[in-house]
């Protein structure tokens, strides 16, 4: 019997995936001139105080590989634990320094600018979903605003097509890759009966901030990768 929690977050994930198609690069292109915003270098936006977490593709997340795995941490917020108390999540994120920073970033500045990753490269323009009127989820734009940088810059036609087109690409890979995620482990719960269970989640997320190690299964290429963790691998992250 297919997992209703499961079930439920994937119909969701390809709702929101039907809606992204409708989105035209011009559309959001004329959003991003007129909010004109502009970087001021203040370094917030590579805080987990400010911004969580990085979520990274599982392309970016190769280039770590290849820069230094120990980089790499499956990514906060584990979605699902199974019936025996195994975490799954969909992708890994970057680790952190303990006061919340980007593991790259020095004096406010980012050592990797220019081979920085995806969702550097499109902040602040990342669509963020909240339900509308009827309660059916819409996209707004743009995340984070009115907290740093300042606004009603001008920006080229050219610029900000640019930056449309790079959005929109970042949100169909995440929206593919999460997809991906709860669709196979959708498959791999049925195929060993089991299912999520929220108050098992919950007791493994008390032992683990308690100092126990817990099994992460990491959504990464195709495949899940088993990592295990501690809480003193997220310091830094405000989380669990």
């Amino acid at each position: 019997m297919p997992d209703s929690y499961i079930s439920q977050e994937l119909s969701g994930l390809i709702v929101e995936q039907d809606l992204l198609l409708k989105w035209q690069e011009q559309d959001l292109a004329d959003i991003i001139i007129d909010v004109g915003f502009s970087c001021l270098m203040c370094g917030r936006c590579c805080t987990t105080e400010f911004n969580g977490h990085v979520f990274l593709l599982d392309s970016d997340a190769q280039r770590v590989m290849d820069m230094d795995s120990s980089l790499l941490i499956p990514a906060p917020g584990f979605e699902l634990a199974d019936e025996e108390g195994n975490f799954y999540v969909s992708g890994y994120a970057l680790r952190v320094k303990e006061d919340g920073s980007c593991i790259f970033l020095t004096d406010n500045r980012c050592r990797i600018y220019d081979e920085r990753f995806t969702i550097c490269r499109i902040y602040p323009y990342m669509l963020h979903r909240e339900p509308g009127k009827k309660k059916k989820p819409e996209f707004r734009q743009i995340s984070g605003l009115n907290e740093h940088g300042e606004y009603h810059c001008l920006i080229s036609r050219e610029a900000a097509q640019a930056y449309a087109r790079e959005t929109i690409a970042y949100e169909k890979a995440w929206l593919s890759q999460m997809i991906g995620f709860y669709t196979a482990a959708r498959d791999l719960f049925e195929r060993k009966k089991t299912r999520h269970i929220r108050a098992v989640y919950d007791r493994r997320i008390q032992e683990f901030r308690k100092g126990a190690p817990v099994c992460v299964h990491v959504w990464y290429n195709g495949m899940f990768i088993p990592v295990t963790v501690r809480h003193e691998d997220y310091l830094g992250f405000g989380w669990p």
